[in-house]
């Protein structure tokens, strides 16, 4: 939704994004040259990261250089985004809020930032792509019951009201605290409690690491205990085209 739509101009030809996902939802979109600033954390794509004014991160950013690059469009996103900050630049420039939490609402959210950016068509295109993939490569045919780590020290999951327990449930597992809200602290002796059948430790926000994984085996022997791409999980832009083959083999490996 717009939080400020009235200065909006239609199509825009200087937008900011605030969410590494959109940025490169942006880029598949073909709008190199309207975008003209990214946050340090939007890697991809990789020649973006390297050419783009950056202008902060995703949690502090730098109102001046944004009020120096004088955007016509800012996209941002009611989680990853810090709430004074977005309303801060909703008081001076047009922002669109965007709100994932669902597979369903990430596949609206690359619908609209197509019609707000006059890449309807092509938005259409990439949201039909990925749901004809994703129901043609993916079937788990058992009961697989999964914990998703995405924090250490303390360790921290994913409750049932996010975008990565719906995509799990999605693909065919089942998120152990999907009666949780949002992300979150548990212990080792909660996830002995849970007995998930499969650990799975993200690539991010918290770098899980191989040893990572050694240090969870000596508390579960028993359980399958697998790294993760934390991309594939929670990038809700067009990193989801890449989605099916990667679960497709995520699903073959718990499986083996």
């Amino acid at each position: 939704m717009f939080l400020n739509p009235a200065n909006h101009t239609s199509p825009p030809q200087k937008i900011i994004s605030l969410v590494p996902s959109i940025t490169e939802l942006l880029f598949t979109l073909g709008l190199e040259e309207q975008t003209i600033g990214i946050t340090k954390f939007c890697i991809h794509p990789s020649n973006w990261f390297t050419t783009k004014q950056k202008i902060g991160g995703t949690k502090n950013i730098n109102i001046q250089k944004i009020i120096a690059l004088a955007p016509d469009l800012i996209i941002a996103n009611k989680e990853e985004n810090v709430k004074e900050q977005v309303e801060e630049l909703a008081s001076l420039f047009p922002v669109y809020l965007t709100d994932v939490n669902s597979y369903a609402s990430a596949l609206q959210m690359i619908l609209e930032v197509g019609v707000i950016t006059n890449r309807k068509k092509e938005a259409k295109n990439i949201a039909e792509n990925i749901e004809i993939n994703l129901e043609k490569n993916i079937t788990c045919k058992q009961k697989i019951n999964v914990a998703y780590l995405i924090w250490k020290d303390p360790y921290m999951t994913i409750g049932g009201d996010t975008f990565i327990s719906n995509l799990l449930e999605k693909i065919g597992l089942e998120n152990v605290y999907e009666n949780e809200k949002r992300y979150p602290h548990i212990t080792i002796e909660d996830l002995q409690t849970a007995q998930p059948d499969v650990v799975l430790l993200s690539s991010e926000p918290y770098p899980f690491k191989e040893k990572h994984l050694l240090e969870l085996k000596n508390h579960f022997p028993q359980t399958k205990i697998l790294l993760a791409d934390g991309e594939m999980f929670s990038w809700y832009g067009s990193r989801m085209l890449l989605m099916p083959a990667y679960f497709k083999k995520l699903i073959e490996e718990i499986g083996s």
